[in-house]
């Protein structure tokens, strides 16, 4: 094939699969509402199983549920038959996906699945069909082509099945009110875990946040910020609120003024109206404040903002390899 030819067929297979996804995405219907109704209400887990190729988008939409705050995993027919059926309880769903809604190995297990109580969502390429008639939701995922010229190998179908997949999950995480922490929740680990981290993962706590109150001396302040290795500390009054801040900067402007560092106080420098942040808040938005305001340090305060609860420094940001 000559170079033109392969991109001929390349965006060729892409058009079909495109194509097929808009004749999936006019089949949603109340079938859909019904699907995600019983995956809503599922105490249990929610189980995928699918042979082949619909065997593998059912791992991925396993993941997905999983990720967004479905408890999900993926049980493969063939071994459920023999054994595996075990991990089903009654209070699962079982969601199945099959082209042909003939898959002989899904069908041997869904008269038992029935026994057990457990209701069945189908994602079908064929609603007419054994598997559709145990079901108590289908989904109707069938395609009128596959991208493979020779017609035979899965390419639109599994990718209309996925495409559904994710919209199940999306509508779920939704209905849920599945927040952005949340999700950082479930992604501790790589790139995608250091961007989701809290600012109460990485903030300094208790003794090591940097205080002093107003009338604290100069040289005491020195100290403060020294011992605590910030390059800033927080001025407090009586009641513990956070009234000001004076910065390592701040105090080497004052002596350049000549300011009494031995009877001079820490109200008589300090920066009112300091800049803050939510524990809850994501530690990406402590680093976009910073970088906005040209500062390297915010203080902490819980979520009703009334209450200091700690610190957090651009190098605890940088050192995590938040971006």
């Amino acid at each position: 094939m000559s170079p033109q030819e392969i991109i001929s067929l390349a965006r060729e297979v892409l058009k079909i699969e495109a194509d097929s996804l808009v004749e999936v995405m006019e089949k949603v219907d109340e079938s859909f509402v019904e699907a995600v109704r019983l995956l809503r209400e599922t105490k249990g887990k929610v189980v995928l199983t699918g042979m082949g190729k619909s065997g593998l988008i059912g791992k991925k939409i396993a993941a997905t549920l999983a990720s967004t705050g479905t408890p999900a995993f993926f049980v493969h027919p063939a071994e459920a038959i023999h054994g595996d059926l075990g991990m089903l309880m009654s209070e699962d769903c079982l969601v199945v996906l099959s082209n042909s809604g003939e898959t002989p190995e899904i069908v041997s297990l869904l008269p038992t699945v029935k026994r057990m109580g457990v209701k069945i969502i189908a994602l079908l390429g064929r609603k007419d069909s054994t598997i559709s008639r145990h079901a108590d939701v289908v989904i109707d995922v069938g395609v009128s082509r596959e991208a493979c010229p020779l017609g035979v190998a899965p390419t639109s179908s599994t990718t209309a099945a996925l495409a559904v997949g994710d919209a199940l999950a999306v509508v779920l995480l939704k209905e849920k009110g599945f927040s952005l922490e949340d999700f950082a929740m479930l992604h501790p680990g790589g790139a995608l875990g250091r961007r989701l981290k809290l600012v109460s993962d990485i903030m300094h706590r208790g003794d090591e946040i940097p205080l002093v109150r107003p009338e604290t001396l100069l040289k005491d302040v020195l100290y403060e910020i020294s011992s605590k290795r910030l390059g800033i500390t927080g001025v407090v009054d009586e009641e513990g609120k956070l009234i000001g801040v004076i910065t390592d900067g701040d105090l080497r402007r004052a002596m350049e003024r000549e300011v009494d560092v031995y009877n001079s106080k820490a109200a008589d420098i300090m920066t009112t109206n300091p800049k803050k942040i939510r524990e809850s808040e994501l530690a990406a938005k402590a680093l976009e404040m910073m970088e906005r305001f040209k500062i390297t340090s915010l203080f902490v305060f819980d979520d009703s903002m009334e209450n200091l609860v700690g610190i957090v420094h651009i190098h605890d940001l940088l050192g995590s390899k938040v971006t």
